[in-house]
């Protein structure tokens, strides 16, 4: 084949609290020859999410670090183009963590093929892909049920909307704050849940305190800070908190007090269960076949956000702190 240059978005520098345009750059590479049992694979949609942010620091966590002038990582979905081995063939779609380019060469075990295609693809990417395991997960790990008060900040994000989506499936009561009136007419109107609110308007105790006065059972926390704080006040005795996630939190220079109360964790004997979904991948099968069944019979609302061209995948990133997204953030390759 004719060799193809590929265009990357590489770090360039380690952001110091909010990430900017110049902490990025853009990069090409001619991609060599494929040798016996590599693939070339074209991403179609690749995914931008938080986390990424903490990759972005120097030291270790629970994932390398991004490496300066190397090209990022993340979850894609792609086509195979060319492949010398015989486990794909061109055509196949495939599920890879080579985001951040448009074209790549690896090996099979690096890849893992898409079968039963649901539409659009970049559906892998959110509510059948990695947020929408980490929802579902949560839930599974704090035991959610049937007749629960469910409270989830972050509500309209990725992770938020089908945490919300699959608790009310589950016969559940569910609150959301979200960070705009248009944010919680989606989550009334298109996910469903019973109350949202604007935490901008007022903070998170005094909605918390307005509308669900007799408390809540379970608090599925996206953001940290002061929505924890207000939830720890809402929640019941022996109430339950699935720690997911802070965004609140992951572009301060400094580290932020824990919760100044605290202690009502003892005092209401709580349960707080925080998880990494790469931890759980053994459940990815359960996970597949019980969120996949209510995705193909249209029960969940799968909202994406989408942005078109690798070039504008770092502004895309930056959208995710700013509140851009409704649903899942994708940008679309092709």
């Amino acid at each position: 084949m004719t060799q193809i240059t590929s265009r990357e978005i590489r770090l360039a520098s380690r952001p110091k609290g909010l990430p900017t345009a110049d902490n990025f750059s853009m990069g090409s590479v001619a991609l060599p020859e494929l040798a016996g049992g590599q693939v070339l694979v074209r991403n179609l949609y690749m995914s931008v999410d938080p986390y990424m942010r903490g990759r972005m620091n120097e030291g270790k966590s629970y994932v390398p670090p991004f490496e300066i002038g190397k090209p990022l990582e993340g979850g894609a979905v792609g086509e195979v183009v060319e492949s010398k081995a015989d486990a794909f063939k061109p055509g196949d779609v495939v599920l890879s963590s080579f985001g951040w380019r448009e074209y790549f060469v690896t090996t099979p075990p690096e890849l893992q093929a898409i079968r039963h295609k649901a539409e659009p693809l970049s559906v892998y990417l959110g509510a059948l892909g990695m947020p929408g395991m980490t929802a579902w997960l949560g839930l599974n790990l704090v035991e959610v049920k049937t007749g629960d008060t469910v409270f989830i900040s972050g509500a309209a994000g990725a992770v938020g909307s089908m945490a919300g989506q699959l608790a009310k499936q589950r016969g559940c009561r569910v609150i959301g704050s979200a960070g705009s009136d248009a944010k919680v007419r989606f989550l009334r109107e298109e996910c469903g849940f019973d109350v949202a609110f604007n935490y901008r308007t007022a903070s998170n105790h005094e909605h918390l305190s307005r509308e669900v006065p007799d408390g809540i059972d379970v608090y599925f926390d996206n953001v940290g800070g002061e929505a924890l704080e207000a939830a720890l006040c809402a929640l019941r005795t022996r109430g339950r908190i699935i720690a997911c996630g802070g965004i609140a939190m992951y572009n301060q220079e400094k580290p932020q007090p824990g919760p100044s109360n605290l202690f009502l964790v003892v005092v209401k004997r709580l349960t707080m269960k925080g998880f990494i979904v790469i931890d759980w991948l053994d459940r990815q099968k359960d996970f597949e076949r019980e969120v996949g069944s209510l995705v193909a019979a249209g029960k969940l609302n799968c909202k994406e956000t989408v942005v078109e061209g690798i070039d504008q995948a770092v502004a895309a990133f930056l959208g995710l702190f700013k509140g851009d997204n409704v649903g899942k953030m994708v940008v679309k390759l092709t």
